[in-house]
């Protein structure tokens, strides 16, 4: 693992690169989205209790092209994963200065899906359990991909909550994924996920609570756009089997935020599309949390997740069909510790709301005034 960190430096380079440009950057775009009257003010179902400008995308998105341009060689499938990034980034732009119909944000998302997978960024194989590596077609490879990709930038999107929310969760996942691409030859999609992490980390200087300035949907639809690309490119187009497992535990945040807030409101009959205050933040807000101890909650809980990945792919429990006890142990520890950070979650915010009476009335007050 040194070693390839040695033979492909870029990948320390662009992260530190992406993490100066957007802090240096962040301010004027903070000023310039000001002028323009691009901010979030404040209202019953915001948090921000002060006007705060939005489009902190833009300085990510700039954090992330010159580092990518500087130390990635500028090949078809990269083209095609920034050009998609920013179309994304326009799109969010566009959203969070003049609004879009939800029909026309997924229309802009469809097509920023859409660009990767004509140059190439798409998976065409994948590793089943059982039946090993199979060929996908081009009529599902394509279509899964851009589901996918779609799917991961409405799911960072929905994160994007609370003050330094998503930009830390973001660089969790970057971090996590440029370690595990390098350990599997991936020096590409190791060197933009490590510019993600460096972009994130930046704007957190800038966005951590009270936050200065706000990603909006210019960020959100970036970092995950960019963070699928990289899955897709990255980790699952390989012959390993655990390839699944890690794009799976490292979003299992956002992945779990979704799936909790569209199958209620499904069940509710509500709008999928619609905003509402069901989110794991507005939750863990609802228990009596502060915007920073949930905040900081919440990337404790990614960071374990984060964690069974790397250990997945780095703790050598099996070698050739044989078990070690001891670091078989490891890796149990590891993954108990994931799982007991996710049932601790579960705790806070099912376990009291059923126990305190007074959890359930800051719950009622807080939905009423929703």
């Amino acid at each position: 693992m040194w070693e390839r960190l040695r033979d492909t430096p870029e990948v320390l380079y662009g992260a530190t690169l992406a993490l100066l440009i957007v802090v240096l950057l962040t301010p004027a775009v903070g000023g310039f989205a000001r002028r323009l009257g691009a901010v979030d003010l404040p209202h019953a179902r915001r948090l921000n209790t002060l006007p705060v400008p939005r489009l902190g995308g833009i300085a990510l998105f700039v954090g992330l092209l010159v580092p990518a341009l500087a130390f990635l060689p500028i090949e078809r499938e990269i083209r095609g994963r920034l050009l998609g990034a920013a179309v994304a980034t326009t799109v969010g732009a566009i959203d969070d200065f003049r609004g879009l119909a939800w029909w026309q944000k997924l229309g802009g998302q469809l097509t920023a899906a859409a660009i990767p997978t004509g140059f190439g960024v798409w998976v065409d194989r994948f590793t089943f359990p059982v039946v090993g590596v199979q060929e996908l077609a081009v009529w599902v490879g394509v279509p899964l991909t851009i589901l996918w990709i779609v799917a991961l930038m409405n799911m960072v999107n929905f994160l994007d909550g609370l003050d330094g929310l998503a930009a830390g969760v973001c660089g969790i996942a970057g971090g996590t994924f440029a370690v595990i691409a390098l350990s599997l030859g991936k020096p590409e999609a190791a060197i933009l996920s490590a510019i993600v992490f460096g972009a994130c980390l930046g704007f957190l200087r800038h966005n951590f609570y009270p936050a200065r300035i706000f990603m909006g949907d210019s960020g959100a639809l970036l970092l995950g756009f960019v963070l699928a690309a990289v899955s897709v490119q990255g980790l699952l187009k390989t012959a390993a089997l655990a390839a699944l497992i890690f794009p799976l535990l490292v979003l299992a945040v956002p992945i779990v935020d979704t799936t909790f807030v569209v199958a209620r409101r499904l069940k509710y009959r509500e709008k999928v599309y619609a905003a509402d205050q069901a989110h794991l933040h507005h939750r863990f807000l609802r228990r009596g949390f502060s915007q920073r101890r949930a905040t900081v909650t919440i990337w404790g809980w990614c960071l374990t997740l984060a964690g069974a990945a790397l250990a997945t792919r780095f703790v050598p429990f099996s070698r050739h069909g044989d078990w070690d006890l001891g670091w078989t142990l490891v890796a149990v520890a590891i993954g108990l510790v994931a799982v007991a950070a996710s049932l601790y979650v579960v705790y806070l915010l099912e376990i009291v709301k059923l126990t305190s009476p007074r959890a359930r009335r800051r719950e009622a007050k807080l939905r009423k005034s929703a």
